[in-house]
């Protein structure tokens, strides 16, 4: 494997951080049983408010601060209009979606097109020195190797910890949690604030790193969020299968920019927006063997084949915490 394609593939694992942090923020929210549709609008203003306040304070940290405060933000209110207020949380979600998105582009406009700080890589000692694996993972910067952290620490929370396992009854059953004396609400704000948070630094781990600048609707991260809603189904709220979805869409973007030379005759922009339908189709594969016309497929095919192709319908196959987006009446 030549230098360059190495490079290619650290920077695709760098492009991923923004995706996963949305990707593992949100699963740690829908496993406490709350649906936060605001990510898209809350990606936007977070990458745009922690693109401001770096550039004004000329400090990386603050910039990250404020775009977790702002993901922490918008998931309170996502967390009050639902928890407390009883709305939709759908409704809700999507309406901020929206009204983020337009407050990111409004109050963005002094900031467009100007430079700020971005995040230098830093390079492990020795480790960086390995051959292949030293380029690929150890030359990256801070906010990638968190990213990579995130991931291990996202998953032990959940399914190697106590809090974590209460976590998992506030969003399966959270009647039985709430008789083992869980406090089911005031954990569900919890964690939809901390899941908001940690999805608002994929704003400013765009804006500051992937790449720096805010431009408006020109930044590319439009749409982002919705891929990353998708991306927490195909990962079967699981934080390690939901990295690989990150890291399978940062992918098959980069893979439109290196085949692009080669495919001259297909438009830059198809290749560009194919990572997004790609994802649409790999998401309904994740329930696909629950079909009719699929089980009437299956059932036609050799047993060998059959066998295969039920295993890896099962692997692929993901369901919801059972109380997502049921609101919970003590009473």
């Amino acid at each position: 494997m030549d230098n360059t394609t190495l490079i290619g593939l650290a920077g695709v694992l760098a492009a991923a951080a923004p995706v996963l942090f949305a990707v593992i923020g949100e699963t740690i929210t829908e496993r406490a049983g709350i649906i936060n549709l605001s990510l898209n609008g809350t990606i936007l203003l977070s990458a745009m408010g922690g693109f401001a306040v770096a550039y004004n304070t000329q400090s990386l940290a603050m910039g990250f601060l404020a775009g977790m405060l702002i993901g922490a933000m918008v998931a309170f209110v996502v967390a009050f209009g639902s928890i407390t207020l009883r709305q939709s949380q759908v409704a809700i979600g999507f309406v901020l979606a929206l009204a983020a998105r337009d407050l990111a582009y409004f109050l963005g406009v002094p900031y467009m097109n100007i430079p700020g700080p971005t995040l230098p890589n830093w390079s492990i000692p020795v480790l960086k020195d390995l051959p292949i694996l030293g380029t690929l993972f150890f030359r990256l910067d801070l906010i990638t190797y968190l990213s990579f952290v995130l991931i291990f620490l996202a998953w032990l929370w959940v399914f190697r910890t106590r809090p974590g396992l209460m976590l998992q009854g506030i969003g399966e059953r959270p009647a039985a949690a709430f008789v083992r004396g869980a406090n089911v609400n005031r954990l569900r704000y919890l964690y939809t604030i901390i899941g908001g948070a940690i999805a608002g630094l994929a704003g400013p781990a765009y804006t500051l790193n992937v790449k720096p600048g805010w431009m408006g609707t020109q930044t590319g991260l439009d749409g982002v969020g919705w891929i990353a809603l998708s991306i927490t189904i195909f990962g079967g709220w699981n934080p390690l299968r939901a990295a690989f979805g990150a890291y399978l869409f940062a992918l098959l973007q980069w893979l439109g920019l290196v085949l692009q030379p080669s495919l001259p005759g297909i438009p830059s922009q198809v290749l560009q927006v194919a990572p997004f339908p790609l994802m649409i189709l790999t998401l309904l594969l994740v329930n696909i063997g629950d079909a009719e016309w699929v089980q009437r497929w299956l059932a036609a095919m050799p047993e060998g084949t059959r066998r295969v192709a039920v295993k890896a319908l099962r692997a692929m196959r993901a369901s919801p915490p059972a109380a997502l987006g049921i609101p919970f009446e003590s009473e």
